[in-house]
């Protein structure tokens, strides 16, 4: 999530249970934001189960990048895959794509396509407060997984080297599962990248 003067933007939320979906709630009403855009960096389980809550509660639409929507269309069958409950995700209401610019009070993310762990995976990376949410495509000693569907272990390492590496070592990078950590320390300590 990221948010700023009173507004916030949902960003992959893997509400899993109903615990979940009460944390997230309370978090927005104790801090008085309100949720202006709800973004799917990718479309694995595990980062869209809180999609339908977040959009019905609070009234907003589903933002996609456009090559993940086979993967949104299929996640209830690859849930009975993985023997999970089915997310029951509502459809994209819209796409959004390399290049576009996201805004939350004064902050701006610019949108990267970094695919690799899926067809579509996009960061988000904010160039003046140089942080980048990367996501599942790289993360403290590791990368993403590339074994799932639409899944490119060349295409991943291709992308962190051509688009998340050239941003400069003190980026901070924040994954989507796991610590932070800066583009500086992965350049040289994390073992894919060697």
């Amino acid at each position: 999530m990221v948010y700023e003067a009173g507004e916030a933007i949902i960003i992959d939320p893997g509400c899993f249970d109903d615990s979940e979906k009460e944390r997230l709630k309370a978090f927005l009403s104790q801090e008085q934001l309100r949720p202006t855009r709800l973004i799917n960096t990718h479309c694995h389980l595990d980062h869209i189960y809180g999609n339908a809550f977040v959009k019905e509660t609070y009234n907003i639409p589903l933002e996609i990048p456009p090559d993940e929507e086979p993967m949104l269309a299929s996640a209830d069958s690859m849930a009975t895959a993985f023997g999970a409950p089915a997310p029951q995700s509502p459809a994209a209401d819209h796409y959004i794509r390399e290049g576009d610019r996201v805004k939350v009070g004064n902050t701006e993310l610019e949108v990267l396509l970094t695919p690799g762990h899926s067809p579509g995976h996009i960061a988000l990376f904010n160039h003046e407060q140089s942080y980048i949410l990367s996501a599942d495509v790289l993360f403290q000693g590791g990368i993403g997984r590339t074994d799932l569907p639409g899944g490119s272990y060349e295409t991943l390492l291709s992308t962190i080297r051509q688009k998340l590496l050239p941003l400069g070592d003190d980026v901070i990078v924040y994954p989507g599962h796991g610590p932070a950590t800066t583009i500086g320390a992965e350049r040289h300590q994390n073992p894919f990248l060697q």
